[in-house]
């Protein structure tokens, strides 16, 4: 009986193992197919992945430094003071927020014929979307250090605490992902209100202006709206980008704290959230 017993267990986690080495590889295949998809038959390929937010940042810079005459702060210690720089080193996080969100809460729903006809892990499906605009981002990421290499900031000093910003951003986005992908299958409005809680959120995060104008405003520094903005991840996530970027220096302690404790709630809500109701995605779909 002992043998036997043995053996069972010996069996019960070969075909786990088994089954996340077919997860990861459905993984990196799907994530595969969504950057080759992404700018197939386009002439310009990858390259828009730089002329978006290139073009984004012009326009914002031109309404929101000459036509609204928002200044950018000084890098503290970097001394760099440069609205270009500053919009971008909020707009590309956001952008990959943005774009993963929006690729993630469709991607069961846009993958119901493959559902249908087989089992595997279904949470591979945002996630491969959300690693996808993370492979965006990092892209992104990349050109922004060298121009600002370029402008004399040497910011390959603190790449190594980017990555950890990264990971924290991406395990973050994935985690609400996998809640919107599931919902998205019983209440299809999802989709619909996620450009209008983006729309929102991007104005309740400091990308086109200074953190300092929310917390300094006499008519905005009452407890209970500082509170709630302060509340905002995407708050800690894009000042966290700034400090390393732009400033060229270590995020406050408590910074990273609250954007680990973010990821780590997103991801367990939407893990729980997925795998609650992953059973009836295909009568449903």
């Amino acid at each position: 009986m002992a043998e036997r017993a043995k053996g069972m267990v010996i069996h019960v986690k070969t075909l786990k193992s088994n089954e996340l080495a077919a997860a990861r590889s459905l993984l990196v295949n799907l994530t595969l197919r969504e950057n080759r998809s992404k700018y197939k038959r386009s002439a310009l390929g990858w390259a828009w992945s730089l002329v978006n937010p290139l073009a984004t940042m012009l326009v914002f810079t031109f309404v929101f430094r000459f036509v609204f005459g928002i200044e950018a702060p000084a890098g503290d210690p970097s001394g760099l003071q440069n609205f270009g720089f500053f919009l971008m080193c909020g707009l590309l996080p956001w952008n990959f927020l943005s774009a993963g969100l929006s690729s993630a809460t469709a991607s069961v729903v846009g993958n119901a014929s493959l559902i249908k006809k087989v089992y595997f892990n279904r949470s591979v499906l945002p996630a491969a979307s959300v690693l996808s605009a993370n492979t965006n981002l990092l892209v992104e990421l990349a050109v922004l250090s060298l121009a600002l290499v370029v402008v004399g900031q040497f910011v390959f000093l603190y790449l190594p605490v980017a990555v950890v910003v990264i990971v924290l951003q991406m395990f973050f986005v994935l985690g609400i992902g996998l809640t919107l992908s599931a919902l998205n299958v019983y209440f299809r409005d999802i989709e619909h209100f996620l450009s209008i809680l983006l729309m929102l959120w991007f104005y309740a995060t400091p990308i086109i202006y200074p953190i300092t104008q929310v917390l300094d405003n006499p008519r905005l520094s009452a407890a209970p709206i500082r509170t709630l903005y302060l509340l905002n991840p995407m708050v800690h996530f894009v000042e966290a980008y700034r400090a390393i970027f732009y400033h060229l220096r270590m995020p406050e302690a408590d910074t990273i704290l609250y954007m680990f404790l973010s990821a780590a709630v997103s991801m367990a809500l939407g893990l729980w959230i997925f795998h609650r109701v992953e059973a009836r995605f295909a009568e449903e779909l």
